[in-house]
């Protein structure tokens, strides 16, 4: 599903975000990137979805060498990647539904079938009818990241990363969000969640893909 060939990144300035990293994630797996702060993790995830693109390497994302992607297809690479961003960007001065529906109309979904679609995600993430109209504002932290999450899947995408996704919340709601990216995982995605939290990491038993000063050092 995701492979990664020596893959280094080093940002103007010197800083070498990743070095020479080489892993493979199959279809259908669970898998945390862990590492402290500054490790590489958020990088790494951003060359998935080529909002970086590495100096040196290759990734390949279901056989594709994203690597050589020109930037028109970008979009449509990232139709087949749902992203869960640490602090969820979600558009304040549009509601839930207007926010989740997003990735469908990039998709041309139409109403009918756009307003049957979000309901049942919503539904997939804990929330009911009552949250459409909803602004974020009004909404608590692990609500919008519910909202987030339902953003990311509701196009259906194989392959789901989150970044962070828990590192805002109290240990309940994290229990909560864990137990989403599980379902989702049985349904048959993908799911890469980095994290720093080594508990989270012992608690669900995964896979974990270790990273230190960018560089792999266990997984």
């Amino acid at each position: 599903m995701v492979r990664f060939f020596r893959v280094s990144k080093t940002y103007p300035g010197g800083t070498r975000a990743l070095q020479e990293v080489t892993f493979s994630i199959e279809k259908g797996e669970f898998v945390f990137i862990t590492g402290p702060s500054g490790a590489g993790k958020t990088t790494l995830l951003k060359l998935m979805i080529l909002a970086e693109r590495p100096d040196r390497g290759e990734i390949l994302l279901d056989g594709l060498n994203i690597t050589r992607l020109p930037p028109s297809k970008v979009p449509y690479l990232r139709r087949r990647v749902g992203f869960v961003f640490q602090d969820f960007k979600l558009l304040k001065d549009r509601t839930v539904f207007e926010n989740v529906a997003l990735p469908l109309e990039v998709a041309g979904y139409s109403p009918t079938r756009m307003q049957r679609r979000i309901r049942q995600i919503l539904r997939l993430v804990g929330l009911n009818d009552g949250y459409l109209d909803k602004l974020p504002q009004r909404l608590s932290g692990g609500e919008q990241q519910r909202v987030a999450i339902a953003r990311a899947l509701v196009n259906n995408p194989p392959l789901l990363i989150a970044d962070e996704p828990t590192g805002n919340l109290d240990p309940q709601l994290t229990t909560e969000i864990m137990d989403l990216f599980r379902k989702t995982n049985l349904l048959g995605t993908t799911v890469i969640v980095a994290t720093h939290d080594t508990s989270l990491v012992a608690r669900y038993g995964h896979r974990a893909i270790a990273l230190h000063k960018g560089r792999v050092a266990g997984g």
